[in-house]
């Protein structure tokens, strides 16, 4: 991947869709808090937390860095 790449992956089971993003960037990690007002980036993350499950970032390999996040597509009590 060049550095402007990112690699976007969907993986889905019948109780769960797991979304990948997969940049050159893997000594810039994410962080979640409020952006600057002016910021023209920052807020990804906001939206992440509120409508995920669990989300996680993966190191590598170099210079990669994966941001992923799970959905859980069945409430607790049917899985």
């Amino acid at each position: 991947m060049r550095s402007q790449d990112f690699r976007l992956a969907l993986h889905a089971t019948a109780d769960m869709l797991r979304i990948e993003v997969t940049d050159t960037r893997g000594g810039d990690l994410p962080r979640c808090g409020p952006p600057s007002p002016d910021a023209v980036s920052g807020r990804g993350l906001i939206l992440v937390e509120a409508f995920a499950d669990r989300w996680g970032v993966d190191i590598g390999p170099v210079p990669c860095k994966t941001v992923w996040t799970e959905i859980d597509l069945l409430p607790a009590e049917a899985r």
